[in-house]
């Protein structure tokens, strides 16, 4: 989250709401982010880790499961009740806030007419 402020970063509200579905290791993060955003949020993986670091200290994610692939270990994250908190409650925040552009375009939309 920012300082000062209630909303998150924009990769960071995707990174949660790829959550949303279940957990998924940092590739499937990227791949599920990008979906979401319409290919707008390409995460580099230094940029997911570090944000995973971030929300896992905060209380908003954890590891759910670690697995060995090909020699590697992948780690599986998964939301808290904590996260999935903030992640809903800045989709309403935001789509109250576009209420109030939406709705002044569609009264001076009207009056046009």
């Amino acid at each position: 989250m920012a300082r000062g402020s209630s909303s998150v970063s924009e990769p960071t509200y995707f990174i949660l709401a790829a959550l949303l579905d279940g957990p998924l290791h940092g590739h499937g993060i990227i791949k599920h982010v990008l979906g979401l955003s319409d290919n707008r949020i390409k995460l580099p993986v230094g940029t997911l880790y570090g944000a995973l670091d971030r929300l896992a200290g905060n209380g908003l994610i954890v590891v759910d499961r670690e697995e060995i692939v090909d020699g590697r270990p992948r780690r599986y994250f998964r939301l808290t009740e904590q996260g999935s908190g903030l992640v809903s409650a800045e989709a309403q925040r935001m789509q109250r806030a576009a209420s109030v552009v939406t709705s002044r375009v569609l009264r001076q939309g009207s009056a046009f007419t």
